[in-house]
């Protein structure tokens, strides 16, 4: 079946929807986007995808063209044209289109892309086995709380860990506290420390602030799991007891490895592996299928 786009007011099938070369999307990344992902007819956690959606609009003195309730609408029936039942759904709102000049030009309305894709969860080997990361100097803007499609650094980073044979990078920010893990490419990053404290970076303007992680973070508290929102040095992850990642797509995923070097025994730890089986139920997957993958 082709795949049906929502581009400003039409339902287009994919290779024949567009947007102007002069949208300041494509000429300045003047824009941010949204992902959400689908699972037995549900969407999952909608409200807090949405709550950041116009966040990072706010942030960027962009309007979000269509209300909330016609936003629902054309999500639901991009996902019904495209007849998909777990799929994750993609937005993007840009300032608009206007002759190319960096001030924001008056009168434009912004520009509203939906798309729908076939929901692709990690491997029955990642969830059983864990991932591998490595780490990566964090060369991104000083906003990286707002969910801009500005992801030349995330591209270049997620590149250099596919070349590695890594799911995901690591990226290194140096400050007061010297150099410390900030969050990955597109996913948030955590250990349980050499104490058995769950650790994850602050939600400051130095990461973007993951509607999975802020999940597990709640999980976590209902767990009764020792918890800090801080960050994490390069010495604290080497001795790190267990180290998983998070977002929409990857769910709760072990990192088994990081710089070719295992994370304590090289397998899943208990912290994690307990967080996976409760976001795994949070999605309406039972825990068995959320480990088959």
């Amino acid at each position: 079946m082709a795949r049906i786009a929502y581009v400003d007011g039409r339902y287009l099938p994919i290779h024949a929807a567009t947007v102007s070369v002069e949208d300041r999307g494509f000429q300045f990344a003047d824009g941010i986007y949204e992902v959400v992902k689908r699972i037995g007819g549900r969407l999952i956690d909608a409200d807090r995808h949405l709550a950041r959606l116009r966040r990072s609009l706010a942030a960027l003195r962009i309007d979000l063209p269509v209300s909330d309730a016609a936003l629902h609408r054309i999500v639901r029936e991009t996902i019904s044209r495209n007849a998909l039942a777990d799929a994750l759904v993609y937005l993007q709102v840009s300032r608009g289109t206007a002759p190319r000049n960096h001030p924001f030009p008056a009168g434009t309305r912004p520009s509203l892309v939906v798309t729908v894709r076939r929901l692709k969860l990690p491997t029955s080997a990642e969830r059983r086995q864990g991932c591998g990361v490595i780490t990566h100097p964090d060369e991104r803007w000083a906003r990286c709380d707002i969910k801009s499609t500005g992801l030349l650094a995330n591209v270049l980073a997620k590149q250099a860990a596919q070349e590695a044979g890594c799911r995901e990078a690591w990226l290194v920010a140096s400050g007061p506290e010297g150099e410390v893990v900030t969050e990955g490419s597109s996913t948030n990053a955590w250990i349980v420390d050499e104490h058995s404290v769950l650790r994850t970076h602050p939600a400051t303007q130095r990461i973007l602030g993951g509607v999975t992680r802020s999940v597990v973070l709640e999980h976590a508290q209902e767990l009764g799991i020792p918890l800090e929102e801080r960050a994490f040095s390069l010495a604290e992850l080497a001795r790190a007891r267990e180290a998983f990642l998070t977002s929409a797509t990857s769910l709760v995923l072990p990192v088994t490895s990081v710089d070719g070097r295992p994370v304590a025994n090289g397998m899943p730890g208990d912290t994690t592996r307990r967080l996976m089986d409760r976001y795994a139920a949070h999605c309406g997957l039972p825990a068995e299928v959320a480990a088959q993958g």
